[in-house]
């Protein structure tokens, strides 16, 4: 409901022994990772080496359906995807996995995250004779993997070698004819993480949530650099890139992308995100009846406000669950708000009442602007927005949609002054220097409130910078 978009995510399965229904694993693993994205998704099937793959735009259950599933064969092993476009459009060319043909075999591979050099690396690869069939950076990946693939002993070393070209975010699966990889750059940007089920299958995950999903054991986190390899013979790590950067995760992760039931880093997200609620309770305190989140990363800040407050807790809107990216915007000339459908105020918890409103975060204003009309519409006295992140002020260049500092409220204009735009009576923001009590580490990425990169800026930006540059050839 915010203005934040999700990034991606990924899923990979692998068993030892013997072949199992993958497909159907990788899909119920998809599914508790839909909220990552919401544009396309994909599976990969390896039956012994053979791959078989179904990728197309939609929502997980709308694209595979029970036939589409039954299609796919039993395999060893299998990987999947879920999308929200950041480099590239949203069209099928750019589903996720994406598989490769070479001269030492078959290999596909699913990424969540954003090169900082793709960009040069692009460019590079494309003057040496490289085609590329998409506009995402995760093909560059895969490019790079095969070129060094080529002359090195093993996948793993080609991956190795891979990550010493490559800068900025990457966590990725990637299955060889007989191998399950998974890496994680040297900041950590994005989580990930693996586990087994009873049957010894392992999973990895983006989240911890979808090891949940299929009943797999959580084991632990994959570190920041490492490569993690599974094969035959068990699970084999290489920390070689471990601790060559300083490790930077994401903060956000925690405020608003990750589910509220994963842990990340020692750190159920749920509690990072009553922790932040009780904070903002006190760094921005309020005179109100009640406290309401807006659904559903709202949700648990609120409950932490009103607990550190005292103010009562009480649910202020009815989210639709039925409505996902297949919803028809209504008309113009039809006058409907489409807010009004996917979001309902519960009049009789805000009539007459002074509220705390709880979100995520303010990017452009606008949602906030008309979810504050809604509670005014239902008759609302007075409503104090508390914001669980601090004002952004920068672009992210490692997997979000932010990508300028155009149209950024908090770039033009101050906190009393976005007040007034969305039509509040207050507004408060989580403070800054208070955002590593929420992960539990100082470790952490920020850059997007305080500007402080932990790698170089990329050259070029914006979401649709590969369709611009096919573009201008054409001119």
């Amino acid at each position: 409901m915010s203005g934040m978009h999700e990034e991606c995510g990924v899923f990979g399965v692998f068993s030892p022994t013997a072949s199992f229904d993958a497909a159907h694993m990788v899909y119920y693993g998809l599914y508790a990772l839909q909220h990552r994205g919401q544009e396309s998704c994909g599976i990969v099937v390896n039956d012994d080496g053979v791959f078989s793959s179904h990728k197309d735009i939609g929502l997980v259950n709308e694209v595979f359906t029970k036939n589409v599933l039954s299609s796919l064969p039993r395999g060893g092993m299998a990987i999947g995807h879920v999308r929200y476009a950041t480099t590239g459009s949203a069209d099928r060319n750019n589903c996720q996995p994406i598989e490769v043909n070479h001269k030492k075999g078959h290999m596909a591979l699913a990424h969540n995250g954003n090169l900082v050099n793709s960009s040069e690396l692009r460019d590079s690869l494309e003057n040496g004779g490289a085609i590329f069939h998409t506009t995402s950076d995760t093909e560059t990946i895969c490019y790079i993997i095969t070129k060094e693939r080529l002359t090195s002993p093993s996948i793993e070393t080609a991956v190795s070698r891979a990550m010493d070209i490559t800068d900025g975010a990457y966590s990725f699966v990637l299955m060889s004819p007989a191998k399950l990889i998974a890496a994680r750059d040297p900041h950590g940007f994005r989580p990930l993480c693996y586990g087994k089920t009873d049957d010894g299958i392992y999973v990895v995950a983006s989240e911890s949530c979808a090891l949940q999903s299929i009943g797999a054991r959580f084991i632990r986190d994959i570190c920041p650099g490492e490569i993690l390899i599974f094969d035959k013979d068990g699970v084999h790590s290489d920390k070689g890139h471990c601790g060559t950067k300083t490790v930077t995760s994401c903060i956000f992760e925690y405020i608003y992308f990750a589910r509220p039931d994963s842990v990340i880093g020692g750190v159920t997200v749920h509690e990072s995100r009553r922790l932040a609620g009780k904070i903002l309770a006190a760094e921005s305190p309020a005179e109100a009846d009640v406290v309401i989140g807006i659904p559903d990363s709202g949700l648990d800040a609120a409950l932490g406000f009103s607990e550190s407050s005292g103010i009562p807790y009480s649910i202020g809107f009815i989210k639709n669950k039925y409505i996902g990216r297949t919803f028809i915007s209504p008309e113009q000339n039809e006058r409907i708000d489409g807010l009004k459908i996917k979001l309902n105020v519960v009049k009789s918890t805000v009539y007459g009442k002074s509220i705390v409103l709880v979100d995520d975060s303010i990017v452009r204003g606008n949602t906030m602007a008309r979810i504050i009309k809604l509670l005014r519409d239902a008759g609302a006295e007075k409503i104090h927005v508390r914001i669980s992140s601090p004002p952004f002020l920068n672009p992210c260049y490692y997997g979000t949609d932010v990508d300028s500092r155009d149209n950024l409220i908090a770039c033009s204009h101050s906190v009393k002054e976005t007040a007034k735009i969305i039509g509040a009576d207050s507004l408060g923001y989580f403070p800054a220097e208070r955002l590593c009590e929420l992960a539990g580490t100082k470790c952490i990425c920020k850059a997007c409130f305080d500007g402080v990169y932990p790698t170089d800026i990329p050259k070029d930006t914006g979401k649709h910078r590969f369709e611009k540059k096919l573009s201008d050839r054409k001119k």
